[in-house]
């Protein structure tokens, strides 16, 4: 979903201000000429884990000393800093846009070659793609990514009924059909979220452009090259329709999806017996099952992904991450974007566990358990990968009419042709 850092103008400015005159002050000092600040949105649990990252490099690498700062008000701050003048050496952009404006202002600074290499050996193109600009050049090395493309299912209940994981969509449907004819109700959907109810809509809607119009159209769509009532969209809303709007595929019907909340909306899945047979989410949704779930996550959980609509674009992931742009072509930092990109940067955090990593070069054995593993698997053989649309529309659109328009949809306020022209018709001018 979008964060809005709106507030903390004021404090980020200060801070920007603070960094600059330490920066200058030291800037003659042998200490500050080796120290490598790294800004970013990691905190708490999570900046533990990359710190733990940090001190590798500077292990191997003494005649440098990378420090990491993270804000709970980052995006505000890095944006404040840059054009300030006073940006850190490297920072984490949690946004794809933010990048390519940063580059468009010529606030950061290509990739130097070992960098790219490193990146060409280790990566899939789609991460070099989704890392470079407008003007052709990468500015971004991703580390850390999440992925929302996944149905989640009771393994030992569906090995009992002898149900099997689809290849692709018409197996999927005709495995509905089956569930049905046994008694079974096929899925478990909750678009409620408070304020921001209707995002995993988005979500589901997303991953059906993807699997039904194409990377290629799926861009021009984010971008507003094509309307977002495009008969593409269209097609793809419909889709998820076929879905949502039977009641004999989803528990409780449609007001259930309108009223069940995202977090629990998997539970009915792993109640004894079974409510539903299927939930679709991220791989953050295993914290939301039951503790005795938790506990036995191997044994009672099987995952696979959407399956494909249209083989040519393979199963497309949707997904998040955080790529690492440099501000500046300090000594070490090229270095450290460089050491980013390798297995032996990501393992520690793979084996605490709640993180993915996009690179070919990894140990899957790394991972704490099976279901991470089969994740990192489906996420590194991805050909098509896509930042989640509602996250790089306009906040009027993504954050806004794009969450309200599903609940609509699903509701029966509006059909689809005037869900999505509502949404049209909201875009900023």
């Amino acid at each position: 979903m979008k964060k809005l850092a709106l507030a903390g103008l004021c404090g980020a400015a200060l801070l920007a201000s603070f960094m600059g005159c330490s920066k200058k002050a030291g800037s003659s000092g042998k200490a500050a000429d080796k120290t490598i600040l790294v800004f970013g949105a990691f905190r708490g649990e999570e900046q533990a884990r990359f710190e733990e990252i940090v001190k590798l490099f500077n292990q191997k690498h003494p005649e440098f000393n990378v420090v990491y700062e993270g804000s709970p008000e980052f995006e505000t701050q890095i944006q404040v800093q840059a054009e300030a003048g006073t940006p850190p050496d490297i920072a984490a952009l949690p946004q794809p846009g933010m990048m390519k404006n940063f580059a468009a202002k010529g606030y950061i600074k290509p990739l130097g070659t070992n960098v790219l290499k490193a990146i060409e050996k280790n990566y899939a193109p789609v991460w070099k793609d989704l890392g470079s600009a407008e003007d052709g050049k990468t500015y971004g090395v991703f580390h850390r990514v999440n992925a929302k493309s996944f149905v989640w299912y009771n393994k030992p209940y569906w090995e009992s009924k002898g149900y099997t994981v689809p290849n692709n969509w018409p197996e999927l449907k005709a495995l509905m059909e089956k569930m049905v004819a046994n008694g079974d109700t096929p899925w478990t959907i909750g678009f409620e979220s408070g304020a921001a109810s209707g995002w995993p809509g988005t979500d589901w809607l997303e991953n059906m452009m993807l699997r039904t119009a194409g990377p290629d159209v799926y861009d021009k769509w984010v971008n507003h090259e094509i309307a977002f009532n495009d008969p593409a969209v269209k097609k793809a809303l419909d889709t998820c329709g076929e879905i949502w709007l039977n009641n004999k595929y989803v528990y409780g019907g449609s007001t259930n999806i309108l009223t069940s909340n995202y977090g629990d909306s998997v539970k009915p899945i792993y109640e004894n017996p079974p409510k539903a047979m299927m939930n679709m989410q991220g791989n953050f949704i295993t914290g939301f099952m039951q503790e005795d779930v938790q506990a036995d996550l191997e044994n009672r959980v099987g995952l696979f992904a959407l399956p494909a609509v249209d083989s040519k674009w393979g199963t497309p992931v949707l997904g998040g991450g955080d790529q690492f742009v440099k501000f500046s072509d300090k000594a070490g930092v090229d270095e450290f974007l460089e050491f980013l990109t390798t297995w032996e940067a990501c393992a520690p955090w793979a084996r605490i566990g709640g993180a993915l990593f996009p690179h070919k070069t990894q140990n899957f054995d790394d991972y704490g358990n099976s279901l991470e593993r089969e994740i990192a698997k489906i996420l590194v053989n991805a050909t098509v990968f896509r930042f989640d649309a509602s996250d790089l529309m306009p906040a009027e659109v993504g954050a806004g009419t794009f969450w309200t328009g599903m609940v609509n949809y699903v509701s029966g306020a509006e059909n689809s042709a005037t869900c999505l022209k509502n949404i049209e018709e909201s875009w900023p001018n």
